[in-house]
């Protein structure tokens, strides 16, 4: 994939569990590129324009296997919403029930989009699954989907959950 092309994936697929923004993703091609993970290559884009294509080479394919294999710690928690939820008792309780009626949409929303795209996934009908798709065993595409469409179930299991605890919150405001 070209920059572009990574930015727009980050954009579609992976940023609902990674972002990653177009600030960052050039600067990592480069250092990738560096370290040997990857390897770029000009295209032609028209009898002007070119742009780079970046593989992965087998020494970041290996790098890569190597990280999917082993567990990684949790990372820190940084959510604002719960800072935000954890002083509720310093403003009016109608404004802080209005916050969460917004948060609750905001997962709801969230949680729609998650099923949505898992069962995309199921249906074998996203474009990235599809290309990846063309360079597996065909035995293993049935398990490759669900094993995708898994991990889109279980943001969407979050949200409902964080949804249903914000309408508790409600509950003990109207206390």
């Amino acid at each position: 994939m070209s920059g572009y092309d990574l930015v727009r994936f980050f954009d579609g697929s992976t940023g609902w569990i990674w972002a990653a923004p177009q600030s960052q993703i050039y600067p990592m091609l480069r250092r990738m590129e560096q370290a040997g993970l990857i390897s770029g290559d000009e295209e032609a884009r028209g009898p002007r324009l070119t742009r780079t294509v970046y593989s992965v080479t087998p020494k970041g394919h290996g790098e890569l296997v190597a990280w999917l294999g082993v567990a990684h710690d949790a990372a820190p928690p940084r959510d604002p919403f719960m800072v935000q939820a954890l002083n509720f008792d310093m403003i009016d309780a109608g404004d802080a029930a209005a916050v969460l009626e917004a948060f609750i949409a905001e997962q709801e929303k969230a949680a729609a989009e998650a099923e949505a795209h898992r069962d995309r996934l199921l249906r074998r009908d996203t474009a990235l699954l599809k290309e990846r798709l063309t360079r597996r065993d065909p035995e293993d595409h049935e398990r490759i989907a669900r094993l995708k469409a898994h991990v889109f179930d279980g943001i969407a299991r979050v949200a409902r959950v964080r949804a249903e605890w914000a309408r508790e919150g409600q509950r003990l405001l109207e206390e």
